[in-house]
């Protein structure tokens, strides 16, 4: 069984943005905007390089909710996102999930969890907050 999740409780885990992902993300979602795809193109735009699909690091937040903490079993119910710097090809990201607020609800409890994206610099490329519903043996 799933340990309880409180206010103040924080996780983190990285995962490296690769090649293949940004191939493999543009191949699933159909988003095959050549800023991502081609070296030559992307040397024109302000970044000077090609660049991760911002939401690759929206759903490694998904993952993490869904894997790290509340973990398996956990319902999306909302994400809000704000994309401050690129993600580059190989960059490492680390996400922290911190629990800001349990709601009790008479089935369920519904939980708000800040949600940090940051690259090998340590600066924040996402940030955001998830509304989830936690899996029935964290409540």
């Amino acid at each position: 069984m799933g340990k309880k999740i409180e206010v103040g409780q924080v996780c983190t885990f990285t995962k490296q943005v690769s090649d293949e992902d940004v191939k493999k993300f543009a191949e699933v979602t159909g988003d095959k905007n050549p800023l991502h795809l081609d070296d030559e193109f992307a040397k024109t735009t302000m970044f000077g390089e090609r660049i991760a699909h911002g939401m690759i690091g929206a759903g490694i937040i998904s993952g993490g909710l869904a894997m790290h903490m509340p973990g398996i079993g956990t319902t999306y119910l909302e994400q809000e996102l704000k994309f401050q710097r690129p993600v580059k090809i190989n960059d490492v990201l680390t996400v922290k999930l911190e629990v800001l607020e349990i709601i009790p609800k008479s089935k369920f409890d519904i939980a708000k969890i800040s949600t940090t994206c940051t690259n090998e610099q340590g600066e924040v490329v996402i940030s955001g907050t998830a509304t989830v519903i936690p899996p029935a043996e964290s409540n």
